[in-house]
């Protein structure tokens, strides 16, 4: 299984980092050690003090598909999900500004939480869903899947181009603006269209 993150896909978070808004969809991969285990706390690596959280709709993909038109993409997955990118941001900006990958910053241990899944048949349109990130109970993040630059059925097409996609595979589609850090004792909780989709500990 691979996790494929797509960056600055929402306007408004790419104007709060000072990037540069891309010509196409920025892909990275997580390595699935990435994935933190169900019921885990999550606990902040000796190797950041900057731990940000980005709240993320989830693709699960169900069946191999490579070179998908963008037409037919909607017929290799059928659940939706939410989850956090969690991102060393001081280290990112290191690797960054020496122009190197970024998969230390993105890829660690934890890194990638993973909530419950729903049917796709749920939601009226996939191009249309709410959803929000609590932090202590206020909500730090706010989305809906019509502010996407490219919308998940591009996503699957264009990432299917470079990736042959797999069953299991998940597409995490971009965080909205209101991304921040997480400290020791702090709780999350994710939501989507107001169903609680995880809850975590920061230790």
């Amino acid at each position: 299984m691979k996790i494929i993150c797509i960056g600055r896909n929402y306007t408004d978070h790419i104007k709060e980092l000072n990037n540069e808004r891309p010509t196409d969809p920025v892909v990275f991969i997580k390595p699935d050690s990435a994935v933190l285990p169900k019921e885990q706390d999550f606990y902040i690596p000796e190797f950041s003090e900057d731990i940000h959280y980005e709240v993320e709709v989830l693709v699960k993909i169900k069946k191999v598909g490579k070179h998908i038109d963008k037409n037919f993409a909607a017929n290799y997955y059928d659940e939706i999900g939410l989850g956090i990118d969690f991102t060393a941001r001081d280290l990112q900006s290191k690797l960054k500004e020496k122009g190197l990958p970024w998969e230390k910053a993105k890829g660690f241990d934890g890194a990638a939480v993973i909530g419950k899944w729903l049917p796709k048949s749920k939601f009226q349109s996939v191009d249309n869903i709410n959803f929000s990130l609590l932090k202590n109970e206020e909500i730090v993040q706010k989305g809906n899947t019509n502010l996407m630059l490219w919308k998940i059925d591009e996503l699957i097409s264009y990432v299917s181009q470079y990736f042959t996609l797999k069953k299991g595979d998940i597409i995490f589609t971009g965080t909205p603006a209101g991304v921040g850090r997480v400290d020791v004792n702090d709780y999350l909780c994710g939501t989507l269209e107001d169903e609680e989709m995880f809850t975590l500990n920061i230790k």
